[in-house]
């Protein structure tokens, strides 16, 4: 797709700015201390042979690149008609891009420390063109940041004969090379580079922090609302089976090949709504080079001189006016609040069994760590959305109250404050600083950051989640 032909409204407004990369010369633009190049191919485009391929490093660039616009997304159809997340898909097959929003050159504080941001989106959709990871907060406080396009649904997780697996996690991992290869030119330090995310891309760091593939390639992680997601062979091919039936393609390379994108990952989404009990239908796949073992077991070994920081919101899809939720009144409602409460007391919900026995689990299985692992919980209750709901803190992690879809998620006013507070918290992390709480030791009742109240305090007593993973194999050793 031609440069000029982008979307209009996904470009970047300011003067030209240019940088001089091992991959090339790049123009983006600048507007007072802020620079952003977008859209930059980290990769050659998965078509044609390379369509269900391990990525192929880009080129360098034989004529200047036009980074003044949004590349093209994975996403050709959304999760859902409406998302909490302002979720752009931009159309091309140069899918396998970033953007790099970086202080302006003549900073004293360079090199700048970098965070490479991963969007969520379940494996299937998701956009990093949103203006929720517009990274101007991050490069204002002297952070470089780096969003990552990667290959969603059936081309990027779909575990298929004579396709290497987890293509999705080989497009991140290259994207971290071109990262360390060219990072510098833009300001970065390439020895401090933090892998985020939020949702699945807080999953995919999980899974790439417990990779042995992802060594020397980040120095440190965070994983806002992710978990210890992975999707087994069988669940897997179980789906893809129903999936060629309902496209009247083989579950194969060669049928999957001879549809478009967009047409798979239309009959992806149509056929997980029929599944609302299996909500993760493709997904890290566990058993080859990038995952010989589960995620789980991959913390014990894996990225122990790398320190974490992660949590989750305090109701994820628990929310009053969730759908899963069957009280759908105003979470400011006494009952409903009584509700929720009783709820989290629980420990059964959604928000627990997905997200908070994740953290737990993450946090007994680096218990060994010489890098510390650190909790958060963020509380603070959208008026709109019923709670402190999923997705509801990115917007304060970013310091972005202001951009596009905010006010219709969060309401008019959110506290500047609590996003002062959080935004600071992730910076200094990414700067290398150690928080200053206490670090988790893999216990009931560990110390947790909690936004949206004062202070840090310890979490919900995570004595009474319930962890499905822990029951299974309590329950297996029982039988034995």
């Amino acid at each position: 797709m031609d440069l000029m032909d982008r979307t209009d409204s996904l470009a970047a407004p300011g003067e030209p700015v240019t940088v001089h990369a091992p991959a090339g010369t790049v123009i983006g633009r600048r507007i007072g201390r802020v620079r952003r190049f977008l859209g930059i191919p980290f990769a050659e485009a998965p078509t044609g042979t390379r369509r269900f391929a391990a990525p192929v490093p880009r080129g360098p660039f034989t004529e200047p690149y036009d980074a003044s616009r949004h590349g093209a997304t994975s996403q050709a159809v959304p999760l859902f008609a409406t998302t909490t997340v302002p979720e752009p898909s931009v159309p091309g097959d140069d899918v396998l891009n970033l953007g790099v929003v970086a202080p302006a050159a003549d900073d004293d504080r360079v090199p700048f420390p970098v965070m490479v941001w991963i969007h969520g989106g379940a494996f299937l959709a998701g956009s990093p063109a949103s203006p929720w990871y517009d990274g101007r907060a991050f490069a204002r406080d002297g952070v470089v940041c780096v969003t990552v396009g990667y290959r969603l649904g059936v081309d990027g997780f779909a575990p298929l004969d004579d396709v290497p697996a987890n293509l999705g996690l080989r497009d991140l991992l290259l994207a971290l090379d071109w990262v360390q290869e060219n990072i510098a030119a833009f300001g970065g330090d390439p020895d401090r580079v933090t892998v985020a995310g939020q949702s699945a891309g807080g999953a995919a760091v999980l899974a790439l922090l417990s990779s042995p593939a992802g060594r020397g390639r980040f120095h440190r992680a965070v994983s806002l609302s992710g978990g210890t997601f992975e999707v087994g062979g069988d669940a897997a091919r179980s789906f893809l089976e129903r999936l060629g039936d309902r496209l009247g393609v083989p579950p194969t390379r060669a049928g999957f090949g001879s549809r478009t994108v967009e047409h798979l990952q239309q009959g992806v989404l149509d056929l997980r709504s029929e599944r609302a009990d299996s909500p993760l239908v493709l997904g890290p796949f566990v058993g080859d080079d990038v995952l010989p073992v589960s995620i789980t077991d991959g913390l014990t070994v894996h990225g122990h001189g790398v320190p974490l920081l992660l949590g989750a919101t305090g109701d994820e899809f628990d929310g009053a006016a969730a759908p899963e939720n069957s009280h759908p009144r105003s979470f400011g409602a006494e009952q409903a609040a009584a509700e929720l409460a009783a709820a989290r007391a629980a420990g059964t919900r959604v928000t627990d069994t997905l997200f908070r026995a994740a953290c737990q689990r993450a946090a007994v299985s680096r218990r060994d760590a010489t890098a510390g692992t650190w909790l958060y919980s963020f509380e603070w209750p959208s008026p709109v959305l019923g709670g402190a709901t999923h997705c509801v803190d990115i917007p304060f992690f970013f310091d972005v109250l202001d951009a596009p879809g905010v006010a219709e998620a969060l309401g008019p006013n959110p506290p500047a404050e609590l996003a002062t507070l959080t935004h600071a918290d992730l910076v200094g992390f990414v700067a290398g600083q150690e928080p200053t709480w206490a670090r988790a030791t893999g216990k009931p009742g560990d110390p947790a950051r909690e936004y949206g109240r004062p202070g840090a305090a310890l979490a919900a007593d995570t004595t009474g989640v319930f962890d499905p993973v822990v029951r299974a194999a309590s329950e297996g050793a029982q039988t034995c």
